[in-house]
């Protein structure tokens, strides 16, 4: 069974960065693909990052780029979001999402598993 726990999450200031975790287990996660999601109180859930695990390849949402960046370290089967100048509009829960057949990274109904979550919150 395919299990995802992110952690990393925390209050922090305007500017400031923080570095969030999706430990993955259950399978052998070659040929994953694997997304950062985020959802804001009242807001539907939104796209951040993903990654395909093999040839590393990212994608990223246009209100995160050049501030955010995605990894993965497959000896510890861990998938990284580095967060760098954070703004309020980035408070969120944070979600890591993982699927083997997934096209269109950027959509949530293509991802099969889901973390439950980690609160990053951003004050001015």
């Amino acid at each position: 069974q395919v299990q995802l726990v992110e952690s990393g999450g925390g209050l922090v200031q305007a500017g400031d960065s923080l570095r969030l975790s999706c430990a993955a287990s259950g399978r052998t996660f070659s040929g994953w693909r694997m997304g950062w999601f985020r959802q804001a109180p009242g807001k539907e859930r939104e796209f951040v990052a993903a990654i395909t695990w093999i040839s590393g390849n990212t994608y990223y949402a246009d209100s995160v780029k050049g501030r955010f960046t995605i990894s993965r370290d497959n000896a510890k089967n861990t998938v990284y979001l580095q967060m760098n100048s954070l703004k309020p509009e980035d408070t969120a829960v944070y979600y890591c999402a993982a699927d083997t057949s997934a096209v269109r990274l950027n959509r949530r109904y293509e991802y099969d598993y889901w973390g439950q979550g980690t609160q990053v919150t951003v004050s001015s």
